[in-house]
């Protein structure tokens, strides 16, 4: 008699996606903002408290939630989900787009999207829980389920304060903050670390990649000091908004004249406030940067040189204050375990046959995730799950169009196909977590 796989286990033991897929649309519906993701956690641990035997742990770091399912001898893996949506107004035309509207830390009312996949994420990590839970006597060892808070854009500016008086690390993210609040404390230690992210690939296609996956990032906010007055009498003025606009321009040419061709590094400004009427030149201007690198020199040259031509612009226009630079986000570079992603290569492979990927690109963006295994020193390994329409992905890759018909990540019309999506999201995380749980 053959001996039974990986992939039989998965097959044998996976649930109904049908419920998933409610909950996934019921989700997307209804986003939730970073630091206010209340509802969606409710909804993560009403499902797992509904699985006999898992241990759920809520309000950690916010409003993280990590629950333990106990299965005898063996190792301890920890499987993550963010949760957190995005300040987007969604534009899919979708039948279930969200029109939901919230206000952030500033007290500013914006629309809200989950424009990244969190609300796939977390989902297809219920319906892991779910197949893990039935086939409990096939595998031996200690699973974690983390649903994170607060990924997209950290809690800078002191808003850990409103978690916990304790946490005053104005560059602890999502993950940083559950450490701080005691998360190893509360569960297991892992022994490895995995997670997944949608990206605007092949959908159904997962991909891997041993070493650098993502970059790291860094949130600035800089606010630049002028002198406000009567827009018919500039010259009693300085004009924050003309410097704002200098330092924009400034800013580009640090990747195209200061950064190796070889190398990779995005500096945008993603962001600019300033004035209230046409008719008067403000006090000041804020402008919100967004900084990727993929070296760890480079990353600090890059900084500096943002400082530099920061300042300077300031001193060239005659500003009376010193300009403001305020760090608001930190993200690590995510380096995957050799050994652990050499693991999974084969069995990824076997499961997913031509749909993986073994030399998967690089993220786009940058992930705190890594914080959850360096903490204690942990190995991790984290992956990539496409999730546009195969026929619109064949379309326009047929057309050489893949860069102009396909969304990414954080767009308005970001829409994953809800399957074959889920379903690979899903043996993704088992088939994972089995690997390590003989």
């Amino acid at each position: 008699m053959a001996q039974e796989t990986l992939t039989d286990i998965v097959n044998n033991f996976r649930p109904s996606l049908d419920p998933y897929e409610t909950l996934y649309k019921h989700i997307h519906r209804h986003p939730e903002l970073s630091l206010q993701e209340e509802n969606t956690a409710s909804t993560c641990a009403d499902h797992l408290n509904n699985l006999p035997g898992f241990s759920v742990h809520s309000n950690i770091g916010g409003h993280g939630l990590a629950a333990v399912l106990e299965n005898g001898s063996g190792k301890t893996v920890l499987l993550r989900a963010d949760i957190d949506a995005l300040p987007v107004e969604e534009q899919t035309g979708l039948p279930y787009a969200s029109r939901v509207r919230m206000k952030d830390d500033d007290g500013v009312e914006k629309p809200v999207m989950h424009a990244c996949g969190h609300d796939m994420h977390l989902t297809s990590m219920l319906a892991a829980a779910e197949l893990l839970h039935k086939a409990r006597e096939k595998w031996k060892g200690t699973i974690i389920l983390l649903f994170q808070p607060n990924e997209e854009r950290g809690a800078g500016d002191g808003s850990l304060l409103r978690i916990s008086p304790l946490m005053t690390d104005a560059l602890s993210t999502g993950a940083k903050a559950m450490i701080a609040d005691g998360l190893y404390d509360k569960i297991p230690v892992p022994d490895i670390v995995l997670g997944q992210h949608l990206q605007p690939l092949r959908a159904g296609v997962i991909g891997t990649r041993r070493g650098l996956v993502a970059s790291a990032a860094d949130g600035l906010r800089i606010t630049l000091y002028g002198r406000g007055g009567h827009g018919a009498m500039p010259h009693r003025t300085i004009d924050p908004v003309v410097i704002a606009a200098h330092v924009v321009v400034r800013l580009q040419t640090i990747v195209a004249r200061e950064v190796d061709p070889n190398d990779s590094s995005v500096v945008t400004v993603a962001c600019v406030q300033a004035g209230m009427t046409e008719n008067i030149i403000a006090d000041y201007a804020v402008l919100k940067l967004n900084v990727r690198n993929i070296n760890a020199k480079t990353r600090d040259k890059v900084l500096a040189a943002i400082r530099r031509m920061v300042n300077a612009e300031c001193q060239a226009s005659g500003a009376d204050k010193e300009p403001l630079i305020e760090p608001t986000s930190h993200f690590p570079f995510t380096n995957n375990d050799e050994a652990i992603t050499k693991e999974l290569e084969k069995t990824f492979g076997e499961h997913f046959g031509d749909q993986y990927d073994l030399n998967a690109p690089r993220l786009g963006g940058s992930e705190d995730f890594p914080i959850l295994a360096t903490a204690r020193d942990r190995p991790y390994c984290f992956w990539t799950v496409g999730c546009i329409d195969p026929d619109k992905w064949d379309e326009a890759e047929k057309k050489g169009t893949l860069l102009e018909d396909i969304p990414v990540n954080h767009s308005p019309f970001f829409a994953p196909v809800i399957q074959p999506t889920m379903k690979a999201g899903v043996d993704a995380l088992a088939v994972a977590a089995l690997t390590f749980l003989k």
